[in-house]
Protein backbone atom coordinates (compact mmCIF):
# COMPACT_ATOMS: atom_id res chain seq x y z
CA UNK A 1 0.00 0.00 0.00
CA UNK A 2 1.02 3.74 -0.83
CA UNK A 3 1.24 6.23 1.92
CA UNK A 4 -1.58 8.86 1.28
CA UNK A 5 -0.55 11.86 0.02
CA UNK A 6 -2.30 15.49 1.83
CA UNK A 7 -3.39 17.55 -0.71
CA UNK A 8 -5.22 21.30 -0.61
CA UNK A 9 -8.05 22.11 -3.39
CA UNK A 10 -5.96 24.95 -5.26
CA UNK A 11 -9.17 26.12 -7.32
CA UNK A 12 -12.66 24.67 -8.31
CA UNK A 13 -14.36 25.42 -11.18
CA UNK A 14 -17.31 25.05 -12.76
CA UNK A 15 -16.81 23.08 -16.49
CA UNK A 16 -20.60 22.18 -17.21
CA UNK A 17 -23.55 21.94 -15.72
CA UNK A 18 -23.62 19.62 -12.83
CA UNK A 19 -19.89 19.19 -13.25
CA UNK A 20 -16.70 20.62 -11.35
CA UNK A 21 -13.27 19.99 -11.46
CA UNK A 22 -10.84 20.68 -8.72
CA UNK A 23 -6.97 21.25 -8.89
CA UNK A 24 -5.20 18.94 -6.16
CA UNK A 25 -1.66 20.28 -4.58
CA UNK A 26 0.63 18.72 -2.10
CA UNK A 27 -0.06 20.49 1.11
CA UNK A 28 3.69 20.35 2.08
CA UNK A 29 4.80 21.52 -1.13
CA UNK A 30 6.78 18.64 -2.35
CA UNK A 31 6.39 17.71 -6.50
CA UNK A 32 3.40 14.90 -6.51
CA UNK A 33 4.22 11.46 -8.10
CA UNK A 34 4.30 11.27 -11.80
CA UNK A 35 2.01 9.55 -13.58
CA UNK A 36 0.37 8.59 -17.22
CA UNK A 37 -2.13 9.49 -19.81
CA UNK A 38 -5.02 7.01 -17.88
CA UNK A 39 -4.19 7.20 -14.95
CA UNK A 40 -6.57 7.74 -11.48
CA UNK A 41 -6.19 8.47 -8.07
CA UNK A 42 -7.98 7.48 -4.89
CA UNK A 43 -9.47 10.47 -3.16
CA UNK A 44 -11.00 10.25 0.35
CA UNK A 45 -13.71 12.11 0.88
CA UNK A 46 -15.00 13.65 3.95
CA UNK A 47 -17.98 11.50 4.43
CA UNK A 48 -15.67 8.75 4.74
CA UNK A 49 -16.01 6.94 1.04
CA UNK A 50 -13.11 6.81 -1.13
CA UNK A 51 -13.84 7.09 -4.66
CA UNK A 52 -11.31 7.19 -7.98
CA UNK A 53 -11.41 9.64 -10.47
CA UNK A 54 -9.14 9.86 -13.36
CA UNK A 55 -6.99 12.65 -13.59
CA UNK A 56 -7.28 14.88 -17.04
CA UNK A 57 -4.18 17.77 -16.45
CA UNK A 58 -1.21 17.35 -18.95
CA UNK A 59 0.44 13.96 -18.22
CA UNK A 60 4.44 15.08 -16.78
CA UNK A 61 2.48 17.83 -14.27
CA UNK A 62 4.02 17.06 -10.57
CA UNK A 63 2.62 20.42 -9.71
CA UNK A 64 -0.87 19.32 -9.57
CA UNK A 65 -3.42 17.01 -10.56
CA UNK A 66 -6.47 17.91 -11.64
CA UNK A 67 -10.09 15.53 -11.69
CA UNK A 68 -13.33 16.96 -12.72
CA UNK A 69 -16.53 15.31 -11.47
CA UNK A 70 -20.06 15.03 -12.51
CA UNK A 71 -22.93 15.41 -10.14
CA UNK A 72 -24.71 12.07 -10.02
CA UNK A 73 -28.72 11.67 -8.77
CA UNK A 74 -27.97 7.64 -8.37
CA UNK A 75 -24.91 8.52 -6.93
CA UNK A 76 -23.77 6.59 -3.67
CA UNK A 77 -22.18 9.40 -1.62
CA UNK A 78 -19.35 10.29 -3.98
CA UNK A 79 -19.87 13.19 -6.22
CA UNK A 80 -22.11 14.45 -3.95
CA UNK A 81 -19.50 14.92 -1.20
CA UNK A 82 -17.55 16.20 -3.62
CA UNK A 83 -19.75 19.10 -4.43
CA UNK A 84 -21.21 20.13 -1.52
CA UNK A 85 -18.06 19.86 0.91
CA UNK A 86 -15.07 20.48 -1.29
CA UNK A 87 -13.98 23.82 -2.07
CA UNK A 88 -11.22 25.66 -2.47
CA UNK A 89 -8.76 25.86 0.66
CA UNK A 90 -10.59 22.15 1.71
CA UNK A 91 -7.83 19.37 2.17
CA UNK A 92 -8.01 15.56 1.98
CA UNK A 93 -5.87 12.50 1.67
CA UNK A 94 -5.41 10.73 -1.96
CA UNK A 95 -3.53 7.80 -2.91
CA UNK A 96 -0.76 7.74 -5.54
CA UNK A 97 -1.35 7.49 -9.42
CA UNK A 98 -2.43 4.01 -10.76
CA UNK A 99 -3.00 3.14 -14.14
CA UNK A 100 -5.39 0.48 -15.15
CA UNK A 101 -6.47 1.90 -18.55
CA UNK A 102 -2.69 2.79 -20.49
CA UNK A 103 -2.23 4.24 -24.10
CA UNK A 104 -0.44 1.68 -26.40
CA UNK A 105 2.41 1.75 -26.98
CA UNK A 106 2.74 -0.79 -30.64
CA UNK A 107 -0.47 1.39 -32.01
CA UNK A 108 -0.45 2.97 -35.16
CA UNK A 109 -3.34 5.20 -34.55
CA UNK A 110 -5.66 5.64 -31.53
CA UNK A 111 -9.30 6.13 -31.65
CA UNK A 112 -10.37 7.58 -28.35
CA UNK A 113 -14.32 7.75 -27.39
CA UNK A 114 -16.15 9.24 -24.41
CA UNK A 115 -19.57 9.29 -23.56
CA UNK A 116 -19.99 12.40 -20.75
CA UNK A 117 -17.96 12.75 -17.97
CA UNK A 118 -15.96 9.87 -19.61
CA UNK A 119 -13.58 12.39 -20.95
CA UNK A 120 -11.54 13.10 -18.39
CA UNK A 121 -8.85 10.68 -18.87
CA UNK A 122 -9.16 11.00 -22.75
CA UNK A 123 -7.89 14.85 -21.73
CA UNK A 124 -4.54 13.52 -20.57
CA UNK A 125 -4.10 10.58 -23.30
CA UNK A 126 -5.12 13.82 -26.28
CA UNK A 127 -2.41 15.69 -24.05
CA UNK A 128 0.00 13.19 -24.22
CA UNK A 129 -0.88 11.48 -28.29
CA UNK A 130 -0.61 15.51 -29.17
CA UNK A 131 2.84 15.80 -27.58
CA UNK A 132 4.07 12.80 -29.22
CA UNK A 133 2.99 13.55 -32.64
CA UNK A 134 0.83 10.80 -32.99
CA UNK A 135 -2.04 9.66 -35.22
CA UNK A 136 -5.37 9.67 -33.35
CA UNK A 137 -9.05 11.15 -32.79
CA UNK A 138 -10.85 12.49 -29.94
CA UNK A 139 -14.73 12.18 -30.34
CA UNK A 140 -16.87 13.30 -27.15
CA UNK A 141 -20.72 12.41 -26.53
CA UNK A 142 -22.73 14.62 -24.40
CA UNK A 143 -26.73 15.26 -23.91
CA UNK A 144 -25.79 18.99 -24.91
CA UNK A 145 -23.42 21.99 -25.09
CA UNK A 146 -24.53 22.92 -21.85
CA UNK A 147 -23.40 19.45 -19.90
CA UNK A 148 -20.01 19.14 -22.35
CA UNK A 149 -17.30 19.56 -19.66
CA UNK A 150 -13.97 21.54 -21.23
CA UNK A 151 -15.56 22.83 -24.21
CA UNK A 152 -12.58 25.65 -24.53
CA UNK A 153 -10.24 23.87 -23.81
CA UNK A 154 -9.92 21.49 -26.31
CA UNK A 155 -11.19 24.52 -28.69
CA UNK A 156 -7.78 26.34 -27.74
CA UNK A 157 -5.65 23.05 -27.79
CA UNK A 158 -3.31 21.69 -29.70
CA UNK A 159 -5.30 18.87 -30.80
CA UNK A 160 -8.45 20.45 -31.83
CA UNK A 161 -8.42 19.68 -34.89
CA UNK A 162 -8.77 16.06 -34.37
CA UNK A 163 -11.10 15.90 -32.01
CA UNK A 164 -14.85 15.93 -32.65
CA UNK A 165 -18.14 17.17 -30.37
CA UNK A 166 -21.68 15.45 -30.83
CA UNK A 167 -24.96 16.12 -28.95
CA UNK A 168 -27.68 14.47 -28.48
CA UNK A 169 -30.10 17.37 -28.61
CA UNK A 170 -28.22 18.39 -31.69
CA UNK A 171 -28.68 17.87 -35.72
CA UNK A 172 -28.54 14.05 -36.79
CA UNK A 173 -25.87 15.09 -38.93
CA UNK A 174 -23.40 15.83 -36.09
CA UNK A 175 -24.06 12.83 -33.74
CA UNK A 176 -21.53 10.11 -33.65
CA UNK A 177 -22.17 7.15 -35.89
CA UNK A 178 -20.30 4.07 -33.45
CA UNK A 179 -20.26 1.72 -36.12
CA UNK A 180 -19.33 3.83 -38.78
CA UNK A 181 -16.26 4.84 -37.22
CA UNK A 182 -15.17 1.88 -36.23
CA UNK A 183 -15.32 -0.08 -39.50
CA UNK A 184 -13.11 3.09 -41.34
CA UNK A 185 -10.59 2.55 -38.59
CA UNK A 186 -7.26 1.88 -40.28
CA UNK A 187 -6.30 -1.51 -39.23
CA UNK A 188 -4.13 -1.34 -36.34
CA UNK A 189 -6.08 1.48 -34.85
CA UNK A 190 -6.74 0.88 -31.13
CA UNK A 191 -9.48 1.58 -29.27
CA UNK A 192 -9.99 3.25 -25.66
CA UNK A 193 -13.53 4.06 -24.52
CA UNK A 194 -14.87 5.87 -21.17
CA UNK A 195 -17.80 6.48 -20.35
CA UNK A 196 -21.85 5.42 -19.06
CA UNK A 197 -22.03 1.72 -19.04
CA UNK A 198 -24.58 1.34 -21.89
CA UNK A 199 -21.93 4.05 -24.18
CA UNK A 200 -19.20 1.78 -23.34
CA UNK A 201 -21.77 -1.39 -23.72
CA UNK A 202 -22.45 -0.40 -27.41
CA UNK A 203 -18.90 0.78 -28.38
CA UNK A 204 -17.33 -2.20 -27.18
CA UNK A 205 -20.27 -4.78 -28.94
CA UNK A 206 -19.58 -2.51 -32.16
CA UNK A 207 -15.77 -3.39 -32.31
CA UNK A 208 -16.62 -6.78 -31.94
CA UNK A 209 -18.79 -7.08 -34.36
CA UNK A 210 -16.35 -5.11 -36.65
CA UNK A 211 -13.72 -7.88 -35.81
CA UNK A 212 -11.49 -5.62 -33.59
CA UNK A 213 -9.44 -8.25 -31.44
CA UNK A 214 -10.02 -7.83 -27.40
CA UNK A 215 -6.29 -6.50 -27.18
CA UNK A 216 -7.29 -3.59 -29.22
CA UNK A 217 -9.59 -2.60 -26.97
CA UNK A 218 -9.63 -0.57 -24.34
CA UNK A 219 -11.97 0.46 -21.40
CA UNK A 220 -12.28 1.94 -18.21
CA UNK A 221 -15.64 2.32 -16.52
CA UNK A 222 -16.84 4.28 -14.00
CA UNK A 223 -19.62 2.37 -12.10
CA UNK A 224 -20.70 -0.81 -12.30
CA UNK A 225 -23.75 -2.23 -13.86
CA UNK A 226 -26.58 -2.73 -11.47
CA UNK A 227 -27.15 -6.23 -10.54
CA UNK A 228 -29.55 -9.06 -9.99
CA UNK A 229 -29.10 -10.43 -6.32
CA UNK A 230 -32.26 -11.60 -5.89
CA UNK A 231 -31.38 -15.14 -6.37
CA UNK A 232 -27.62 -15.36 -4.83
CA UNK A 233 -26.62 -18.43 -3.07
CA UNK A 234 -24.60 -19.10 -0.48
CA UNK A 235 -21.03 -20.73 -1.24
CA UNK A 236 -17.65 -21.33 0.07
CA UNK A 237 -13.93 -20.19 0.04
CA UNK A 238 -11.28 -21.94 0.27
CA UNK A 239 -7.67 -20.59 1.18
CA UNK A 240 -5.18 -22.35 -1.09
CA UNK A 241 -1.99 -21.71 0.97
CA UNK A 242 -3.79 -22.89 4.49
CA UNK A 243 -7.05 -25.34 3.67
CA UNK A 244 -8.83 -22.67 5.66
CA UNK A 245 -12.71 -22.87 4.76
CA UNK A 246 -14.83 -19.52 4.86
CA UNK A 247 -18.37 -19.41 4.36
CA UNK A 248 -20.05 -16.83 2.36
CA UNK A 249 -23.83 -15.88 3.23
CA UNK A 250 -25.84 -15.11 -0.06
CA UNK A 251 -26.59 -11.97 1.53
CA UNK A 252 -22.85 -11.06 1.76
CA UNK A 253 -20.08 -10.52 -0.65
CA UNK A 254 -16.71 -12.63 -1.07
CA UNK A 255 -14.89 -9.56 -0.25
CA UNK A 256 -16.99 -8.96 2.91
CA UNK A 257 -16.44 -12.87 4.30
CA UNK A 258 -13.21 -12.74 3.11
CA UNK A 259 -12.60 -9.57 5.47
CA UNK A 260 -14.37 -10.26 8.26
CA UNK A 261 -11.96 -13.53 8.63
CA UNK A 262 -9.34 -11.45 8.79
CA UNK A 263 -7.80 -11.29 5.64
CA UNK A 264 -6.39 -8.02 4.33
CA UNK A 265 -7.79 -8.25 0.89
CA UNK A 266 -6.80 -4.77 -0.81
CA UNK A 267 -9.94 -2.82 -2.22
CA UNK A 268 -11.23 0.24 -3.63
CA UNK A 269 -14.40 0.77 -5.23
CA UNK A 270 -16.10 -1.88 -4.36
CA UNK A 271 -17.98 -2.52 -7.46
CA UNK A 272 -15.93 -4.65 -9.74
CA UNK A 273 -14.66 -1.71 -11.80
CA UNK A 274 -11.20 -0.54 -10.81
CA UNK A 275 -9.59 -4.21 -10.31
CA UNK A 276 -7.63 -3.42 -6.71
CA UNK A 277 -9.09 -7.16 -5.21
CA UNK A 278 -8.58 -8.92 -8.34
CA UNK A 279 -7.96 -12.14 -6.70
CA UNK A 280 -6.67 -15.67 -8.30
CA UNK A 281 -8.35 -18.75 -8.41
CA UNK A 282 -6.86 -21.82 -8.40
CA UNK A 283 -10.49 -24.22 -8.39
CA UNK A 284 -14.12 -23.44 -8.92
CA UNK A 285 -15.87 -21.54 -11.35
CA UNK A 286 -16.35 -18.18 -10.09
CA UNK A 287 -19.68 -16.25 -11.31
CA UNK A 288 -18.36 -13.17 -12.95
CA UNK A 289 -20.46 -9.66 -12.24
CA UNK A 290 -17.30 -6.78 -12.97
CA UNK A 291 -17.00 -4.49 -15.18
CA UNK A 292 -13.16 -5.14 -15.11
CA UNK A 293 -11.84 -8.28 -17.00
CA UNK A 294 -11.96 -8.51 -20.77
CA UNK A 295 -14.21 -12.09 -21.48
CA UNK A 296 -11.39 -14.39 -22.07
CA UNK A 297 -10.09 -13.21 -18.85
CA UNK A 298 -13.58 -14.16 -17.38
CA UNK A 299 -13.41 -17.91 -19.37
CA UNK A 300 -10.14 -18.63 -17.76
CA UNK A 301 -11.62 -18.56 -14.78
CA UNK A 302 -8.59 -18.69 -12.54
CA UNK A 303 -9.00 -15.21 -11.16
CA UNK A 304 -12.16 -12.93 -9.92
CA UNK A 305 -13.15 -9.59 -8.31
CA UNK A 306 -14.77 -10.71 -5.09
CA UNK A 307 -16.20 -7.35 -4.50
CA UNK A 308 -18.91 -8.52 -6.83
CA UNK A 309 -18.40 -11.70 -8.36
CA UNK A 310 -19.88 -14.56 -6.91
CA UNK A 311 -19.12 -18.66 -7.76
CA UNK A 312 -21.16 -20.84 -9.96
CA UNK A 313 -19.54 -23.97 -7.81
CA UNK A 314 -20.21 -24.67 -4.62
CA UNK A 315 -16.66 -23.85 -3.57
CA UNK A 316 -14.02 -21.62 -5.06
CA UNK A 317 -9.96 -22.70 -4.02
CA UNK A 318 -8.25 -18.55 -3.87
CA UNK A 319 -4.86 -18.55 -4.17
CA UNK A 320 -4.46 -16.57 -1.10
Amino acid sequence: MTTPIRVRVAARRVEALDICSLDLVPVDGAALPAFTAGAHIDVHLPNGLVRQYSLCNPPGETHRYQIAVLRDPASRGGSQAVHDSLSEGSTLMIGAPRNLFELSTTASRHLLLAGGIGITPMLAMAERLSDQGECFELHHCTRSRERTPFLERVAASAYARHSHHHFDDGDATQKLDIATTLRRAPEGTHLYVCGPTGFMDAVLAAGRAAGWPEERLHREYFAAAPVDHSHDGSFELEIASSGRVIPVRADQSALAALLEAGLDIPMSCEQGVCGTCLTGVKAGTPDHHDQYLTPEERAANNQFLPCCSRACSARLVLDL
